[in-house]
């Protein structure tokens, strides 16, 4: 996941996904980012009442801190691919866990609320993004089979942390005050930056064996001593010679192109629509607690009660994703997890005791968690491992506008109106509305689609694998019309020993008489049998 490929200007060749080994510990780093990202903006409300008491401030205020922060989180998803795409994983969030950690600490020692948006809301927010979007990408990349179990459990991490980080603001905001409470919680996101390096890059490990191999090819194929040595030389400087001559084929910075995608278009409207709603009940769930009388301490417990259901929801939601039968429908059952979410903020709008808030909370963690499962599985299918990296920037990008809206305008209307209800009620239906636009428009649109047509289309959905064998085919097509420096590399190698060359070349023609006939004709021609098979042992 590196830059090395686009230096050698070559795009980075597709590695098949281990499932397993170091992907489980890539798979614990990816839990704690997720529940950092996801709890953080949500503990944070935790301090909100004393923020209001010392900046004189109302409710909607305070909101904007969160807002921020979330906002931060998917608007920087553009900025965030090009990093990861010029840098790697690991580089950008080791920066990204020092940020995260140094905006809570200079939130520590703020004097109003607009610093506190500059500083908890903005560089933490920033932090975070550059941390949560490449976990999830080096967690693409590291399972295929058993992506819907491991999205799921590392999703597992937000209710996680949000029930340990909820208790755990009460507590320091007891004990230190808010102040104290950002500078210990800014110490604890420096843990950020061990997780980033633990993402060790796919790829590297795999061409540094295969640079071996290929290197080890080329001397059996010539055993003739120094002069294969030369042999292997003069083909690395024709390589190189080549590449300076041919402008550099890097990787897309951006790729804008699944744009054309309708799957994808469907996805990003949905999931906008859906954000407008979804974050706003755990948000105001606290203060809404505290204002019908609820204690402190059991006002903050409601979300880690939300937490706990949701830490079994996700793994599960996930586990029952992958199964054979659903897979296939996994946009559907993203679907009934948006509308399970929606109708439980309808039905738990006017819930004004401790009891029925905390039957509220157990619906609203089992369906949020299956949302929270669900969502960046449904990406990967609509758009592949490949072009993943630029599909999850620009859908937290246009994310990010409604989180910009969602929250502040609630607690806009929470100070308007004094009625919690009407919030609840609003934001249920705007997550009913992207369940129903999701499903229609995906049958509508796609399913529909498919049984017209019956002949297979270019790119087929979820398969963003379609893309990446053209893309590898037309890379190895490139290599072969070269002619000029095919004959150069001739040239070398019968210099090296041409009875040698020509005994090989007999050999593997003869060991290739049942490969397909493509294949066939790269080792065929007289005068470069060994000039092919070199230059495709080099891919």
């Amino acid at each position: 996941m590196g830059r090395g490929d686009a230096e050698d200007g070559q795009m980075p060749e597709r590695v098949k996904p281990p499932d397993g080994g170091w992907g489980w510990i890539v798979l614990l780093g990816c839990f704690v980012i997720t529940g950092f990202s996801y709890a953080f903006p949500k503990a944070v409300s935790i301090y909100f009442k004393e923020l209001m008491h010392d900046f004189h401030v109302g409710y909607s205020d305070t909101a904007w801190i969160s807002s921020i922060m979330l906002a931060m989180l998917y608007g920087t998803g553009p900025v965030c691919s090009i990093m990861v795409n010029q840098f790697g994983c690991r580089p950008v969030m080791l920066l990204g866990g020092l940020l995260a950690s140094s905006g809570m600490i200079l939130a520590s020692f703020t004097t109003n609320i607009i610093e506190l948006y500059l500083t908890a809301g903005m560089l933490t927010g920033l932090g975070m993004a550059l941390n949560f979007q490449p976990s999830l990408i080096m967690l693409g990349a590291y399972f295929d089979k058993r992506r819907p179990l491991a999205n799921g459990l590392a999703a597992a991490g937000s209710p996680v942390f949000l029930s340990a980080l909820s208790p755990l603001g009460q507590v320091l905001l007891e004990t230190f005050g808010w102040r104290g409470g950002f500078l210990i919680m800014g110490g604890l996101l420096l843990n950020c930056c061990t997780c980033g390096a633990v993402m060790r890059p796919l790829e590297m490990s795999m061409k540094s064996r295969e640079k071996v191999q290929d290197k080890y090819e080329a001397k059996e194929m010539l055993p003739m001593g120094e002069k294969a040595d030369e042999a292997i030389d003069n083909t690395k400087k024709t390589k190189k010679a080549k590449q300076k001559k041919k402008p550099k084929k890097g990787k897309k910075l951006l790729d804008f192109s699944i744009f054309k995608n309708r799957g994808f278009v469907i996805y990003a409207i949905a999931k906008f629509i859906m954000v407008l709603g979804l974050f706003v009940p755990p948000i105001l769930l606290v203060n809404y607690a505290k204002d019908t009388g609820v204690p402190d301490k059991e006002a903050a417990f409601l979300l880690s009660i939300i937490g706990f259901i949701d830490i079994f929801s996700r793994p599960s939601c996930g586990m029952f994703a992958g199964l054979k039968w659903i897979r296939p429908h996994v946009t559907y059952l993203f679907s009934f997890a948006m509308l399970f979410n929606g109708l439980t903020d309808i039905f738990s709008a006017r819930a004004n005791d401790y009891t029925s808030l905390v039957i509220f909370c157990v619906f609203f963690g089992i369906s949020y968690g299956m949302v929270g499962a669900l969502q960046f599985e449904v990406l990967m299918a609509i758009i592949g491992s490949q072009k993943f990296s630029s599909a999850i920037g620009l859908v937290l990008l246009i994310e990010a506008f409604a989180v910009l809206i969602g929250p502040p305008s609630a607690g806009r209307l929470v100070d308007a109106l004094k009625r919690y209800e009407v919030i609840f009620y609003l934001a249920g239906s705007e997550v009913v509305l992207s369940a129903l636009f999701l499903a229609i428009a995906s049958y509508c649109c796609l399913s529909r689609g498919k049984k017209k047509s019956p002949q297979p289309e270019e790119n087929p959905p979820g398969g963003g694998g379609g893309s990446e064998t053209e893309e590898a085919e037309s890379d190895i097509q490139e290599g072969e019309d070269q002619p000029d420096d095919h004959h150069h590399l001739s040239h070398s190698i019968n210099n090296a020993g041409s009875d040698a060359v020509n005994h090989i070349a007999e050999n593997r023609n003869t060991d290739g008489a049942g490969q397909p006939e493509r294949e066939g004709e790269g080792l065929v021609p007289s005068g470069c049998n060994v000039v092919h098979t070199v230059e495709r042992n080099s891919f």
